[in-house]
């Protein structure tokens, strides 16, 4: 597809991959600051989708810490449903949060 190997996106949903995602995705990688991030995605998505997106994330980082769904539900906003999907999608899904989770460790502790 594209030019792609099948394993080059292993683990991958198949769903996912076209040729119009492929435009996003490189889109997406053109951005060269946060400020860039903001003025794209406030003009691509809206403020809730932004921010659901966001609530994902730190419900992640949150689940990488031992946090309890109570917790993390209080904290985030979260429902226990969107807890229990990220959760599954950590340890079961693609690697995508893994990947960006420990990017983001090495990160902080290089900025220390």
């Amino acid at each position: 597809m594209d030019g792609y190997k099948d394993d080059d996106f292993k683990g991958i949903d198949q769903r996912l991959r076209d040729s119009s995602t492929d435009a996003l995705f490189d889109a997406i990688l053109l951005l060269k600051d946060r400020e860039e991030c903001y003025r794209f995605f406030q003009d691509i998505a809206t403020v809730a989708e932004i921010k659901s997106l966001a609530q994902r994330l730190e419900v992640a980082k949150l689940l990488e810490k031992n946090v309890t769904y109570t917790t993390i539900a209080q904290s985030t906003g979260a429902s226990t449903a969107t807890i229990s999907r990220v959760k599954r999608c950590l340890y079961f899904g693609a690697d995508g949060y893994q990947m960006v989770l420990k990017r983001l460790e090495e990160k902080e502790k290089g900025e220390d």
